[in-house]
């Protein structure tokens, strides 16, 4: 507003680490999971394997046919969730969730870990256990029941749903490098 940018610096940056580093965290818990059950790494592995082949790397049209290895990322969504809490969502009209009474704009914040953790929820819920997910032809990274929350819900969600444009009144983005921050050599 007023020729200021809508998203500073900084957000713009925070937005593109969290883009890159919280996946990548992910699939770190999800490996150490693995490793420490070599049993279900050889199931991963031999998916793998089966499905791409032992030549080959992983594409973008072999997801979703790769089942278990989606539900070992699930379940290292639901264990080792990114952030331990939501950010924080508004309530639009008065509602009861679970018995509870939750009043028109209410701050709601959703604690990931007690979603993924919870033991009214999930059997065992401490113990890394991939197979809890294989219940449909196609395994979903996202869950739709809230039982656990992988990448966020609602309309602020995952950043990789937003839409990008130009500022209003803007012709062109300027591409210009600048020399501040770059690698001496």
């Amino acid at each position: 507003a007023d020729g200021q940018p809508l998203l500073s610096v900084d957000d713009i940056r925070e937005m593109m680490y969290a883009t890159i580093d919280n996946p990548s965290n992910a699939v770190e818990w999800a490996l150490a999971e693995m490793v420490n059950k070599p049993e279900v790494m050889k199931k991963a592995t031999d998916e793998i394997d089966a499905v791409v082949g032992k030549d080959k790397l992983v594409q973008e049209s072999d997801i979703p046919r790769l089942n278990y290895l989606k539900s070992c990322i699930r379940e290292a969504f639901r264990i080792h969730p990114y952030h331990a809490f939501n950010p924080p969502h508004v309530a639009m009209v008065d509602t009861t969730i679970a018995g509870y009474t939750i009043p028109k704009d209410s701050h709601v914040i959703l604690s990931r870990m007690g979603l993924g953790r919870n033991p009214k929820i999930w059997n065992e819920p401490l113990d890394f256990q991939p197979e809890r997910h294989l219940n449909t032809a196609n395994v979903l990274l996202s869950e739709p029941g809230l039982r656990f929350i992988s990448f966020s819900s609602g309309r602020r969600g995952c950043p990789g749903g937003f839409t990008w444009t130009k500022p209003p009144g803007v012709d062109r983005i300027s591409l210009q490098e600048s020399n501040t921050g770059a690698l001496a050599l």
